[in-house]
């Protein structure tokens, strides 16, 4: 049994996770991929499982728009409303006036760039308390509810004073669609998902995907899991990039693959190498990616991945700027789904890796333990 082999059945046999997929690769192909445990009750988890991926399609989002600026049709610097008039309604939300929230405008233009890095100023109600507090004010749909109305969260800042994480790929796409005029989901499908060969990658778990589909299960309080029912909206108003997608790790490894292939993938070019340079440096100067802390522990743990390690954003992925001593390289880039779907990609060392399961709450501390071993082995054999 290889190393990669043993971090897998440890996490199952322990209660880490019901069951996960892994796999590690480079820029020529798939070095190995494994599975442990259960994908349902009584079926095994294997390769092939379907997940879905929610805040991984952020990176697929942000590449349909780097598309767009490779080709000189989408320029990162413009201001959102300039492109989709009608976000200049949206406000900062200061705080409460007692049960009234305190909104003003902004004093800054939120940009493209500013959606794409989390720093225009949206923030999901997981790790903000004035979310989801002004939600249940005013009776606002959740970003997950598909509905076009869900996008007008509120500020909790000025654009480009900070970083917090938000919908702002789901407004990002928003661009894409009014500047090219496919919808989204064409878009990726002609643009992406096609030319890559993710072939089991799709905006609706429907026919042969489904039955490869994995069940979630959620950490009760006897500290057991139980099934939990979550799921990106069926044939939604509007798909949303943040959490749209179901993929595997076979297809989520292709994309990365493309990206240290600098842009291509078996001869197929989705974007330029000087794209792609841009695209993964540093796209928010001196702000830095900080702690997520929870105001819902059910659904997320704190999020502080790489404490102490200084943290930025790219047009698509969180940036380490310093090594992370025996794993991953300054430059490297990545995120997450909150179903503790995973994943990175070195470009400095050539190497990839994916590791996919579906449970909550995101972040558990025991499953980036998991996370940690998986990426140590890597680098290990790398």
């Amino acid at each position: 049994m290889s190393k990669f082999d043993e971090v897998l059945t440890q996490a199952v046999s322990s209660g880490a996770v019901p069951g996960l997929v892994a796999m590690t690769g480079s820029a020529a192909g798939v070095k190995w991929s494994g599975a442990a445990g259960e994908r349902a009750p009584g079926q095994a988890m294997n390769v092939d499982t379907v997940f879905r991926i929610f805040s991984m399609t952020k990176a697929l989002g942000s590449t349909a728009a780097m598309i767009l600026i490779d080709r000189g049709k989408l320029d990162p610097n413009a201001t959102v409303e300039s492109i989709l008039p009608e976000f200049a309604k949206i406000q900062v939300l200061d705080g409460f006036d007692g049960d009234e929230p305190r909104l003003r405008a902004p004093r800054s233009r939120a940009t493209i760039r500013q959606l794409a890095t989390h720093t225009s100023g949206l923030v999901y109600e997981f790790w903000n308390a004035n979310i989801p507090r002004w939600m249940a004010k005013t009776g606002h749909p959740s970003i997950l509810s598909g509905l076009k109305a869900s996008l007008f969260y509120p500020m909790v800042f000025d654009p480009g004073t900070r970083w917090d994480y938000g919908i702002g790929i789901d407004w990002l796409c928003q661009a894409v669609e009014a500047v090219d005029g496919r919808r989204i989901d064409k878009f990726c499908q002609e643009e992406i998902l096609g030319p890559l060969g993710m072939t089991s990658t799709a905006f609706e778990c429907e026919g042969a995907l489904a039955e490869r589909l994995a069940s979630v299960n959620a950490r009760s309080a006897d500290g057991r899991f139980a099934a939990f029912e979550l799921a990106p909206p069926a044939h939604p108003e509007f798909y949303g990039m943040g959490h749209a997608l179901y993929s595997t790790a076979g297809d989520y490894m292709r994309f990365m693959r493309m990206f240290l292939n600098k842009g291509a993938l078996d001869g197929t070019r989705v974007l330029s190498e000087k794209g792609v340079q841009t695209m993964l440096s540093n796209q928010i100067g001196d702000l830095r990616v900080g702690k997520l802390t929870t105001v819902a522990p059910p659904i997320t743990a704190d999020v502080d991945l790489f404490p102490g390690t200084p943290k930025t954003h790219s047009l698509g992925f969180l940036r380490v700027e310093s090594d992370v001593p025996g794993m991953r390289s300054a430059g490297s880039q990545g995120w997450a789904g909150v179903l503790n779907t995973h994943f990175w990609f070195d470009p400095a060392r050539d190497v990839a890796g994916v590791i996919m399961t579906q449970t909550l709450p995101f972040a558990e501390p025991r499953f980036l333990a998991v996370y940690e071993q998986f990426e140590r082995a890597v680098y290990g054999e790398a």
